[in-house]
């Protein structure tokens, strides 16, 4: 087992959404949020996602594209929506499957490219309090 392993900042905070245009608005005129930046469709995870940008990390929002989307069913448990995920970065995304392996975590998927660009994982919420988290490769050049 890695020793030194551990996780490391908060990257975001995924809200699962039914509506991103009326999600943005709300981080607009009640929040104050600024820098937001465009919505963009990842059709290989059925989602429509943008990044509210803050002084120490991200909202992301999530909309689903349609009812095959992972969050479609979030979505029908939670009409108005709801946290969905909570994303810390990791220095390698491989030794990250084989750490949370070893140390008895049920990782959901087999490592993907993110909306960051970057390879991500999601470890099962009964592994965390019921959280479920989300495993980023930092991104090049950050940090």
């Amino acid at each position: 087992m890695a020793e030194d392993f551990q996780i490391g900042p908060l990257n975001h905070v995924g809200i699962a959404v039914p509506d991103i245009t009326e999600a943005i608005e709300t981080y607009k005129t009640i929040y104050g949020a600024t820098d937001i930046t465009t919505p963009f469709d990842m059709p290989e995870q059925g989602v429509k996602v943008c990044f509210v940008n803050l002084p120490n990390s991200q909202i992301e929002l999530i909309e689903p594209l349609n009812e095959a989307s992972p969050i479609h069913n979030f979505i029908q448990k939670n009409p108005k929506g709801g946290q969905h995920h909570v994303c810390f970065e990791v220095r390698d995304i491989h030794e990250a499957v084989e750490e949370m392996g070893k140390r008895g975590a049920t990782v959901l998927n087999e490592p993907r490219i993110g909306a960051h660009g970057t390879p991500i994982i999601f470890v099962h919420p009964k592994n965390s309090n019921g959280v479920l988290i989300e495993l980023m490769e930092t991104p090049k050049g950050d940090h």
